[in-house]
């Protein structure tokens, strides 16, 4: 029963000092892109409905098609088309957006700021 109690308390206090999993995540990076009309549109014309393939698609305009807003940063994690379907991965997983973003970016125009871990992706609003 010590040894519980012990192994217990070791994980809490490894937890306090801000080690962990989340730890291991490391950031690589920041770009900054305006989602506009032409994001809402895959490459083919047809509209898109949900927002990880909106911002998907605004990598896609950046790199591929070389159709950038003014506010779009150039970024140099998702220059294929397999990194950027990896990125819609990360983009689908609980945390990477609140669904307050997710709405603004499905249904809007917003700023976004996308923070680039090692094995997760962040993204929040600008404005």
């Amino acid at each position: 029963m010590k040894t519980i109690r012990t192994i217990a308390a070791a994980l809490v206090a490894a937890l306090a000092m801000g080690m962990g999993p989340a730890q291991a995540d490391q950031l690589l990076g920041t770009y900054v892109a305006r989602i506009s009309e032409k994001d809402h549109q895959a490459s083919d014309g047809y509209v898109l409905d949900s927002a990880a393939q909106v911002v998907r698609q605004d990598r896609a305009n950046v790199h591929k098609h070389i159709q950038t807003d003014e506010e779009d940063d150039i970024d140099d994690w998702f220059t294929t088309n397999a990194k950027r379907a990896r990125f819609e991965q990360l983009l689908n997983k609980p945390g990477a957006m609140s669904n307050s973003t997710r709405s603004a970016i499905l249904h809007g125009e917003p700023l976004i700021e996308v923070q680039v871990y090692r094995q997760s992706v962040k993204v929040r609003l600008l404005d």
